[in-house]
């Protein structure tokens, strides 16, 4: 990646460097999905995710429709940091 000046105008950019810029931005995920993905988060097996997704700490943070479970990963990793 070439060294950006941060105070560089956006009417300054080539498309070459705007376009590598939002790709910076583009791949970091804000959801996951699943108990596979709750796992993934918390750097855990998948029984210990689905025991913490059931004890309610991480609730405002899941989204959950039948058998969708989505989770917002900022969310859940402060929540779960707060345990107590």
């Amino acid at each position: 990646m070439k060294n950006i000046d941060p105070k560089t105008p956006i009417s300054q950019l080539t498309v070459e460097e705007f376009l590598e810029i939002s790709k910076s931005f583009a791949t970091q995920k804000k959801y996951e999905y699943g108990l596979k993905g709750l796992a993934k988060i918390l750097g855990c097996s998948v029984s210990k995710a689905s025991e913490v997704k059931s004890s309610g700490i991480l609730d405002k943070a899941i989204i959950q429709n039948g058998n969708l479970i989505i989770i917002n990963i900022e969310m859940a990793l402060k929540l779960f940091g707060k345990k107590k």
